[in-house]
């Protein structure tokens, strides 16, 4: 265990956002991931576009992009961002009946992208179920996790 202090709380022992003012503006990018597990069935609706809401993926892969933009309004204490690249990649997986949802977001700026990151990656997981859920219900949604992380005062950061 390390001594680092949380940051988002003062001195006084309160929740509050980070002044990220006297920051460098420096490169930054954080991936993450998602996997929604589902009937082999349902999987082969989404594929074959036989679901009454919709293009599936499409819509997932908007509603990620969407979400990322969104974080600061989701997440309390994160900071508005002007992200400059935000890419949804989407991978059926036919033999673990699953969906890998993976999100990349870039910028140029004071604090990092790890959050929008992952907000995009689980907002695409939740849209995939919401579009599916009228065939089964008992879907699953797992490993929601940061995959990379570069830039910024604390390095990078590799999942294992």
């Amino acid at each position: 265990m390390t001594n680092q202090k949380l940051t988002h709380i003062n001195q006084h022992g309160e929740a509050h956002m980070v002044d990220v003012s006297d920051k460098q503006i420096t490169f930054r990018e954080a991936r993450a991931e998602a996997f929604i597990s589902m009937r082999a069935e349902t999987l082969q609706m989404v594929l074959n576009n036989q679901l009454k809401k919709g293009d599936v993926l499409a819509t997932a892969r908007i509603a990620g992009i969407q979400a990322a933009k969104k974080t600061w309004d989701l997440i309390p204490l994160c900071h508005p961002l002007l992200l400059s690249k935000i890419e949804i990649m989407i991978e059926p997986d036919l033999n673990k009946q699953q969906i890998r949802i993976e999100s990349l977001c870039k910028l140029s700026g004071q604090t990092g992208v790890e959050m929008e990151a992952l907000v995009a990656a689980s907002t695409a997981a939740l849209t995939i179920y919401d579009m599916c859920k009228a065939v089964q219900k008992d879907m699953v949604i797992t490993q929601i996790r940061l995959l990379t992380k570069t830039g910024g005062k604390s390095g990078d950061f590799r999942a294992d």
